[in-house]
């Protein structure tokens, strides 16, 4: 059994993509831009706010070099009192995760989200305690796919690397899992298909939550 479970936000706890979507496009609107679609948003997320901006930006017709600290200034206030809009967790997760505590296993969430959004959704949907960890982008410290956030929660929960499940649902996760040395596991209901994770090089794909407590409580 693995000791620790880690786990991406959106697209892997949660469907945030309304929350997203919405926020993206009240911040192009109110900067005179035309809208993004959901589907442009669902390729867009993985990589944290400036770089989601930077390409909703430059899908707007806008040249981000000239317009990216006005956009995170209005997409900071906007998604700051809109990140919960339309918030549900995926079906099947509150039962994967609460057959990963009852079995014991550490539970803890890395967002490149971030971390004042990143804490608040989730605990708003799951409840404050509910996770060991909840860690969102912070200055200082390099999002993910850099493993150092990864590895610091790891030590918080007094892992090591191999005693951990890293999961997650885009390209971004899997590179972060595999720099961390962990076993990493790719879903398939978020934001990337089946085909984008196998070539990221996920290890292991899980295409229900249910998956994923099987395999942290049976690694073999």
């Amino acid at each position: 059994m693995y000791k620790a479970c880690i786990f991406d936000l959106d697209g892997t706890l949660t469907d945030t993509l309304d929350s997203l979507t919405f926020s993206v496009n009240e911040s192009l609107c109110e900067m005179k831009l035309p809208k993004i679609t959901e589907e442009q948003c669902r390729m867009f997320v993985g990589n944290g706010a400036r770089v989601l901006m930077e390409k909703a930006l430059t899908a707007a017709g806008a040249d981000p070099k000239e317009r990216i600290e006005e956009a995170m200034e209005v997409y900071g206030r906007i998604f700051d009192a809109n990140c919960t809009y339309h918030v549900i967790p995926y079906e099947g997760i509150r039962e994967m995760l609460d057959t990963l505590k009852d079995a014991g296993v550490e539970l803890a969430v890395l967002s490149n989200k971030p971390h004042k959004q990143a804490v608040h959704v989730v605990e708003t949907i799951f409840g404050s305690g509910y996770f060991r960890q909840i860690r969102g982008q912070q200055e200082g410290i390099p999002r993910k796919p850099d493993p150092t956030a990864v590895l610091q929660i790891t030590e918080i929960l007094h892992a090591k690397p191999e005693e951990v499940l890293y999961v997650g649902d885009s390209e971004v996760d899997v590179a972060t899992g595999n720099a961390a040395n962990m076993k990493t596991v790719g879903v398939t209901w978020g934001f990337r298909s089946r085909e984008a994770l196998r070539a990221a090089g996920a290890e292991r794909i899980a295409d229900r939550p249910e998956e994923i407590a099987a395999m942290a409580c049976d690694p073999r």
